[in-house]
């Protein structure tokens, strides 16, 4: 055998014992846990033994798969760096449980398995980048045995609905994570917070914003540790970097044709000439088969009567009639089904590039994932105002299933979160579907797939501003 052949096996097998962990008898002796008191100063030394890292990946195959890349890459890395095997995580393997993505249900398994080994716990995205070395250069400044938060900060430029207008009079004198660039938390804190989750519930039934509600909740009204700015936790590649971000889009190759996807508007009478006329002077030509949905048919529109009574909110019967319809004969066969509002702004060019990623044969549901009581065994849904994204094969299920409405006017979108989460069909979240209006949000949106509301903006400058490529792609 040759020598190169001979140090590709050593790499490839102390990759696979790293990706098995390293059992306690392989850690330095002498060490004290973290638990156990320790003469530290603020400079401590780590290895990376005493670091967590969770990738917060999800159960959709694509997601599963490049969480599952990203952590062969952080182990690799760590034995080509020989200073300790950390452990890396990926979330959606940790339970069954859907609503581990909203983080805080899973502390208290994150403190039972390793709060006695371990003294940090990293947690990255899919596609954020990690540099051991500087990872660990951080890490050191911070005292283990204090409570720290550490992160990116952002924070909001005006008072957003999304953040229930929190801290309206100075939205910006409260900071949360950006996830892209990777957020900490030491042990005694992860480990008080473990121990608070399990007794003191949340105050509200629903999880929006993962990141700003996770940093409220540590805030706990000023008596927990506010965010930490570590300017090593990155987004774009600098000097130092302990952490890179790529991106939400990424390149799957080219994007789905047009004439796989089929755009379902929902809309009413009072909304025809109101609203529709924006669709029709910015997304609407971007959409091969698309059809608006309404309580009166209008074939100057054309909108068309599903013979479901309108509803002022929920429009569930309305969202099922869309769905059989999608199945029937009556629209063209494709492979994936987008329901949109009639206020919804939408870069369809972008969200076929999105689908590029995604088999159509799984079933899939796509958007911005909402959660609803999730610490007490709840689901999660799309919301509908971002648009929401099923394969055939999704439609197909729920509505074999029987799955139906209690009502016509019950909320669609978690209509269908509570048949999914039923049939164990995982809700798949992309950052890049937005409920609400850009100005609600502090992160770059340059990438955006959707945004809703027209509410105190022009929906056609928004349009024009954040969805509409400069030099669009010719496409199929």
């Amino acid at each position: 055998m040759s020598h190169h052949n001979v140090v590709n096996g050593c790499k490839l097998v102390a990759v696979l014992l790293l990706w098995l962990g390293a059992s306690a008898e392989d850690k330095p002796t002498g060490r004290a846990h973290a638990s156990e008191p320790q003469e530290l100063t603020p400079h401590s030394s780590i290895g990376l033994w005493d670091v967590v890292l969770v990738i917060q990946s999800q159960r959709n195959s694509f997601h599963a798969r490049r969480g599952g890349q990203r952590k062969v890459e952080i182990l690799q890395q760590a034995a080509e760096l020989g200073q300790g095997v950390p452990v890396v995580l990926l979330l959606h393997e940790l339970s069954e449980f859907e609503g581990d993505w909203s983080i805080l249900p899973l502390l208290p398994h994150l403190s039972a398995t390793y709060g006695q080994s371990a003294s940090w716990f990293f947690f990255i995205e899919e596609e954020t980048s990690v540099s051991l070395p500087n990872l660990l250069q951080v890490l050191q400044r911070y005292h283990v045995q204090e409570e720290w938060f550490l992160g990116k900060l952002l924070h909001d430029n005006e008072p957003s609905i999304i953040h229930h207008y929190a801290f309206s009079e100075d939205p910006g004198s409260f900071s949360y994570p950006d996830p892209a660039a990777g957020w900490a938390l030491s042990t005694p804190l992860l480990q008080r917070l473990a121990e608070r989750i399990q007794h003191k519930p949340l105050k509200s039934d629903f999880t929006i914003d993962l990141k700003h509600e996770v940093a409220l909740y540590i805030w706990e009204e000023g008596n927990g540790p506010k965010l930490t700015a570590v300017p090593e936790f990155c987004t774009e590649t600098r000097d130092n970097c302990a952490t890179t971000f790529t991106t939400y889009l990424p390149n799957c190759g080219d994007a789905v044709s047009r004439k796989e996807v089929f755009v379902a508007v929902k809309t009413c009478q009072k909304f025809h000439s109101e609203r529709l006329p924006v669709v029709k002077a910015t997304w609407e030509k971007d959409a091969e088969f698309l059809e608006y949905y309404s309580d009166v048919a209008d074939a100057s529109i054309p909108t068309i009567n599903l013979g479901v009574p309108n509803t002022e909110r929920g429009h569930c019967g309305k969202t099922f009639a869309i769905l059989r319809r999608f199945l029937s004969k009556a629209v063209p066969k494709t492979d994936w089904l987008l329901i949109v509002d009639d206020d919804t702004l939408i870069s369809l060019p972008r969200l076929r590039r999105l689908l590029r990623c995604y088999d159509p044969k799984e079933a899939v549901s796509l958007g911005e994932r909402y959660g609803y009581s999730l610490l007490l065994n709840g689901y999660s849904y799309t919301t509908g105002g971002g648009g929401m994204v099923l394969s055939r094969a999704a439609v197909s299920m729920l509505l074999s299933s029987g799955c139906r409405c209690y009502s016509d006017d019950a909320p669609d979108d978690m209509v269908l979160g509570r048949c999914f989460a039923f049939l164990g069909v995982p809700i798949t979240h992309s950052p890049l579907f937005h409920q609400a209006r850009p100005y609600d949000y502090s992160e770059t949106l340059e990438q955006a797939v959707s945004f809703h509301k027209h509410w105190n903006m022009d929906p056609v400058f928004v349009f024009k501003l954040w969805l509409q490529d400069t030099h669009p792609r010719d496409e199929l």
